[in-house]
């Protein structure tokens, strides 16, 4: 009795989760890049053809991209942040202090232009129409034209320009282990 009972709790689990919920949603977005890098000056530059499928049940009115490179800027967020923290991420600050008695100083604060990290949005439109875009830190806010309604589509055309900034966390240039360009997150 006791393995029926069990059976036809797990079969009753079962069908539960497996209907529909209609509170959970993704977002979807296809994309296709064109981009070009110069590997000399550590720099590239590229277009980007994004597809964006709004599964919410929300209009929205605003879309948010991240640009991440900016955060490797003396005077970024994240330079802020490590001056700020106690026990910061080692890979990112330098000791200029003792073992005994350390003081860290932020090696994104001694970046010199050639060799901080950016992305520099030159061109965004939204259906073959520019768009309003704002640049907060490492974060793209674009004003719609038009909202997006719950289940439409819209295609976004970006040309971009980035730096691959010096090694300093998960991705740079010219890292100590002989690494010439490490990418990620560079779009």
């Amino acid at each position: 009795m006791n393995k029926v009972l069990i059976f036809l709790f797990s079969i009753s689990s079962i069908i539960a989760s497996a209907q529909n919920n209609t509170s959970y949603w993704q977002q979807k977005v296809d994309y296709k890049m064109d981009v070009d890098v110069d590997v000399e000056n550590y720099q590239y530059k590229g277009t980007q053809k994004l597809v964006y499928t709004n599964n919410s049940p929300d209009v929205l009115k605003k879309v948010f991209y991240h640009l991440y490179y900016n955060a490797f800027q003396p005077g970024s967020e994240m330079d802020a942040r490590l001056k700020e923290i106690v026990d910061p991420d080692r890979r990112m600050v330098n000791n200029i202090g003792t073992n005994e008695n350390p003081k860290y100083e932020s090696r994104i604060a001694k970046l010199k232009p050639k060799e901080i990290g950016y992305l520099k949005v030159l061109s965004l439109m939204q259906n073959n129409k520019k768009v309003k875009y704002n640049v907060i830190g490492t974060v793209l806010e674009v004003n719609l034209n038009k909202p997006i309604n719950p289940g439409e589509k819209v295609t976004f055309d970006m040309i971009f320009k980035g730096q691959l900034p010096v090694h300093i966390r998960r991705a740079g240039r010219n890292n100590k282990d002989g690494v010439a360009l490490s990418m990620a997150q560079w779009y």
